[in-house]
């Protein structure tokens, strides 16, 4: 019935997306009273007290179940609460209704990790916090924009809040292009951001991966809660506080260090390091070893194919990486169409190997150039495409290799 309601008066005139808002549920009008009908109450399935935090996984499966039943098109469904096997009904989580203040900035960053770990992936917050400040004030624009840094390193990357708007041209064009910034960086690392959430999907993967996860053999990184993994290769070491010049960072441990993401600088691991943070940039670190695809820049996800996609490869260790691609709405990917590109690096040999295509979709690019980009100090790095890559491969989805002294 309550996927009846919502598919007669939203589904069927072309509404494909659900804010499920309140599932806790909100019952009461105020504070006190917020929970006090459910708990003293009595459900199909028992008490109120008893089953109130499964209230959002029953809403948040009868909508999946119910689009499913009629649709191929796939289900998005952003709830403000969830339980364990939320996921599992394509949820998103944001975490609440809350105030802008850099301690609750600073919190947001651990209750992601610690609900990522939980099992549940796709996670958000309101950036700027829901109840918001004035754009036109500087105190606002700063912390907004040091939120909305950190919020492109999210799960999902969204903006939220009420009593004042937030288009980015709203907080001065300083500000206005320090956000454009940060939603170009989010629509280059697409096919990066993709293939980790086929990742999710194949593997049980998360996207926030705090420290200790991947480098559980370096003690130091246990209680390191402002520092965390987005996906296999980027660490980011958000600003949580105001008017700072610099902040320390923790380089775990690795035999073959790390990358600064916006200089190309290679650092060893397992040391502290002092790093600058002006107002546009968000610290951010890559392990070498690795390997990070981006797409050219775009005006929103689906504006042209990813042709030609810069390989920025970090030397230093062997990387691999795998490319994930489907049609992007449907769930063909579930009846075997999508493709797998694989692309290596292997550092003693000098070779980066382009393997051959695994499957395939209705409407795949056939072709494409892989731009080259080997990082070094001041080369490939930041948000802007690499003007002279060094070396440009055409591909057909046979194998190709490249080739350095």
């Amino acid at each position: 019935l309550y996927w009846e309601y919502i598919r007669r008066s939203f589904f069927d005139i072309g509404v494909d997306g659900w804010w499920l808002d309140a599932t806790e549920p909100e019952t009461g009008v105020g504070w006190a009273s917020f929970y006090t009908p459910f708990h003293s109450s009595t459900t199909a399935i028992g008490s109120g007290a008893r089953y109130l935090n499964a209230y959002s996984l029953m809403t948040t499966r009868a909508v999946y179940e119910g689009q499913r039943s009629i649709s191929d098109k796939r289900v998005v469904i952003l709830t403000r609460s969830a339980f364990t096997g939320q996921q599992r009904y394509s949820a998103i989580t944001w975490s609440g209704d809350i105030c802008h203040d850099w301690g609750i900035l600073r919190e947001q960053i651990a209750a992601g990790l610690n609900f990522s770990i939980s099992g549940i992936p796709y996670w958000t917050t309101d950036i700027g916090g829901f109840f918001s400040g004035n754009p036109e004030t500087d105190s606002y624009r700063e912390i907004f924009a040091r939120w909305f840094q950190w919020g492109s390193f999210c799960p999902i990357f969204r903006v939220h809040g009420t009593t004042y708007a937030k288009e980015p041209w709203r907080f001065g064009s300083e500000y206005e292009r320090i956000l454009v910034k940060y939603i170009r960086l989010r629509y280059r690392l697409l096919p990066y951001i993709y293939s980790h959430a086929w990742r999710v999907t194949k593997e049980g993967y998360t996207f926030m991966r705090p420290l200790i996860m991947d480098f559980r053999m370096d003690t130091r990184v246990a209680d390191i809660d402002d520092q965390y993994m987005f996906g296999s290769a980027i660490m980011v070491s958000p600003v949580t506080l105001p008017k700072i010049k610099a902040r320390w960072i923790y380089l775990p441990r690795s035999i073959c260090g790390w990358y600064d993401f916006w200089t190309g600088r290679h650092m060893n691991g397992g040391v502290w390091i002092e790093t600058p943070t002006p107002i546009d940039i968000i610290p951010l670190h890559v392990k070498a070893g690795s390997i990070i695809p981006m797409a050219p820049p775009l005006q929103y996800a689906k504006e042209k194919p990813w042709n030609p996609i810069e390989v920025r490869v970090y030397r230093g260790a062997d990387a691999s990486f795998t490319l994930y691609e489907d049609d992007g709405e449907t769930y063909s990917y579930e009846r075997g169409e999508y493709s797998l590109t694989p692309i290596t690096w292997l550092e003693d040999e000098g070779r980066l190997i382009i393997g051959a295509r695994e499957g395939g979709y209705p409407g795949m690019l056939r072709e494409r150039s892989f731009h080259i980009v080997f990082v070094r100090d001041g080369y490939g790095i930041g948000v802007e495409e690499t003007v002279i890559p060094d070396r440009v491969v055409k591909y057909d989805g046979k194998e190709v290799e490249v080739k350095i002294s």
